[in-house]
Order: C-alpha cells, then structure tokens, then sequence
C-alpha cells in the first residue's frame, strides 16, 4: 500500500511501471541500461476517492493526459530505485496538491492617494510625450 494521506491509500497494483532509457548524454553506459523510470496511473479505473479523482481530472497538468492518466517520468538519477522513490514522491504531491484548500481572493480598492499619483504621472508622462511632437516652426 502506498500511503498519500492519513486517510488515503493505493494499493501498489494500480501504479505501473515502466523502466526505459534515459535521454541525454551518458557515454556507453546510456546505452545499456533502462535506468529512467516512468509512472503511469489511471484516474478513473482508480481506487481514489470521488472528489480527488474530480479534482485531479480538472488540473491542468501538463503530467495529467486527456485520457485521465497521470504519467511521471524521472531520470535524474543514475540509479533505478533512486529514479523510481523520485517518481513515487513526485505522485504524492501531485495527488496532495488537490487537496489543499485555496485561500480566497479578497479584492481590495486602491486608495484615493494612490489613484491620484497614478493619475500624475500619466498626465506628466504624456506632457514629456507631447513635447517631443511639436514641430520648430523655422
């Protein structure tokens, strides 16, 4: 069981893996060994509760496919367990960002000092612009 929560848990079944090369430079070694590894978990056939399956599906993620799969791809490490507990982390968090309330948004008004000194500097601006048009009668 893979723990996200003190309320919420996976069972290791729905989590696939995958192990593949890793891109980018490495010598010979890159070549030989699947050492990146790649996370895939459906949401919808998951065990998730119905509120994060809905939350998570409305995040725009770009590990979130439009088919409702979460896919994480780690290869940072040279190591294949060290890519796998990375990947594994990353999935956690990602299903706790969910869970988290937004603080709401208080719209505040701009003082009446603040309006007038704005105000100034556009009409100041626009005079320093309005200099620079005239034409020198000659």
């Amino acid at each position: 069981m893979i723990k996200i929560s003190s309320r919420v848990q996976l069972p290791e079944q729905e989590l696939t893996w995958q192990f593949i090369r890793a891109s980018g430079a490495g010598g010979q070694h890159v070549n030989k060994v699947s050492t990146a590894a790649q996370l895939i978990f459906d949401i919808r056939a998951s065990s998730l509760p119905e509120h994060y399956q809905e939350k998570l599906l409305a995040l725009s993620d770009h590990r979130i496919s439009a088919s409702g799969k979460i896919i994480i791809k780690c290869q940072q490490s040279r190591s294949q367990e060290d890519n796998r507990q990375q990947a594994l982390s990353q999935f956690c968090e990602l299903i706790l960002s969910v869970t988290r309330v937004q603080k709401k948004r208080i719209a505040t008004k701009a003082t009446r000092a603040s309006q007038r000194r704005r105000v100034d500097a556009k009409k100041k601006r626009g005079a320093v612009k309005s200099m620079r048009q005239q034409k020198i009668p000659l």
